[in-house]
């Protein structure tokens, strides 16, 4: 049997999902312009324009600083998450920002006619080459280990990091002192070989490889940006493969402009979010220091909720060694009533170890101890138990109990401060309404056959 004090319902809301719904619609205005300016790159791609001595290293200062700080943000937040996919993809960005710093100095025309460190006509070339091949390496990486979030100690990540800084260093050392061996991608200073294109390609497949890796698996903000980012890179090897010959041509300023959108892009977003973050702080210092105040305000209620329970208990007490010393001073002394008093103090002085011992309870991991109960003879007991504050607000009492109730099931212990409370708060509001007639209607029945 159950017994049925108050219903209520409630909703919860345990979170939203975002999904991602891609669109049937017709192309977008950015989609028809990036579209036009694809179409133009191709048709006029081989387009020769005069050489500008600053563009590359404008450019590529760019690229260094972006893919440093995104080298740098994503190695934080691999510490923090302890998250190995993000140290690989950290370690691209390190690797790019390093390899493209030798890529400017050596550039022929940039820093020095022939470019610096001892480079040769093929050097700048095979760092482009390995410049963009390390970037989607790192993404196919990303891509293919699991979501595993474990210890990420800080020896791995400086150990992580100066393995990139070797490996940038012995390429660029192996094409600057070994150029002259290595196979020739440019003709001149200007004109692209046919294995130039070729070798290019062999990015271009590596990137395409990445995408399609990172498309399918696509599970957060970070995966989409990083796609962006990607595709812009196929279309800047693209460009560099299919439709460029010669260095200074409209598809290659254009490739170079593709390059600076790779490096910016996830750098913009991880900003974006950062700043994000930062700007709800202080709304979540205000929610947890109102939370603490709660909690405050939830330990002052729970202390006055136990005063309230066990003055009950206490109060009867009092009252039965009052009635007591009575009986007994009488003459002769009236025992039968003053045992009866001894014996509802013991009672009482039980109930109030059981609710010391229930305020305990939520503290524990034990379940409640139900057992079967009549709920009139408990009724009777909370009644016994504010016969003191009835007696003191002048509120008289009536009741209807029904003889033939089945017994319930549950913790007679919080049963009892269930109904104590109903009786209290029902005596306290017709205090405070200050009504001429003070009745108190206590009622015990059946409705149905489950609910009493």
């Amino acid at each position: 049997m159950r017994l049925c004090l108050l219903s209520f319902q409630c909703d919860d809301i345990w979170g939203t999902r975002m999904t991602a719904i891609r669109s049937r619609a017709a192309p977008s205005a950015g989609q028809r312009r990036g579209l036009l300016a694809a179409t133009v790159i191709t048709a006029f791609g081989t387009t020769q324009l005069q050489q500008i001595e600053g563009f590359i290293p404008a450019t590529e200062f760019v690229i260094f600083v972006s893919d440093l700080f995104t080298a740098a943000l994503l190695l934080s937040h691999a510490r923090i998450i302890g998250s190995h996919r993000l140290l690989v993809l950290a370690c691209g960005y390190l690797f790019s920002a390093l390899i493209v710093v030798s890529h400017a100095l050596t550039f022929p025309g940039a820093f020095a006619p022939f470019g610096l460190l001892g480079a040769g006509l093929q050097t700048t070339q095979w760092l482009f080459i390995f410049w963009h091949l390390g970037f989607p390496a790192s993404i196919i990486g990303y891509a293919c280990l699991k979501d595993e979030k474990r210890t990420l100690p800080p020896s791995t990540i400086y150990w992580s990091a100066a393995l990139v800084v070797l490996l940038a260093l012995l390429l660029t050392w192996i094409v600057t002192v070994h150029h002259d061996i290595l196979p020739p991608l440019f003709v001149d200073r200007r004109t692209l070989t046919s294995l130039g294109n070729h070798v290019t390609g062999i990015d271009f497949l590596t990137s395409l490889l990445a995408l399609t890796l990172l498309w399918r698996r696509r599970k957060s903000v970070l995966d989409l940006w990083l796609t962006v980012a990607l595709v812009c890179m196929v279309a800047e090897l693209w460009v560099t493969t299919f439709v460029i010959g010669t260095r200074f041509s409209l598809g290659f300023y254009a490739s170079r402009l593709f390059s600076v959108t790779v490096s910016v892009v996830v750098l913009i977003v991880l900003l974006t979010e950062s700043t994000v973050l930062y700007g709800r702080l202080p709304n979540t210092i205000a929610l947890l220091r109102r939370e603490r105040d709660n909690r405050l305000m939830s330990v002052d209620a729970a202390t006055a909720a136990v005063a309230h329970e066990i003055s009950q208990p206490l109060g009867a007490i009092t009252l039965n060694i009052s009635s007591a010393l009575q009986f007994l001073k009488k003459t002769p002394p009236n025992l039968e009533e003053a045992n009866a008093c001894l014996t509802a103090m013991a009672g009482e002085s039980e109930q109030a170890n059981d609710i010391v011992r229930s305020i305990r309870k939520p503290f524990k991991t034990a379940a409640h101890q139900n057992t079967l109960i009549d709920i009139n003879p408990l009724v009777q007991q909370v009644l016994r138990m504010v016969e003191n504050d009835l007696h003191v607000q002048g509120v008289t009492v009536s009741t209807e109990f029904q003889d033939d109730l089945p017994q319930i099931t549950g913790d007679r212990t919080l049963l009892q401060q269930v109904i104590l409370n109903l009786v209290k708060n029902a005596i306290e509001a017709m205090v405070a309404g200050r009504t001429a007639v003070k009745t108190l209607r206590l009622v015990t029945t059946q409705d149905g056959n489950s609910i009493v």
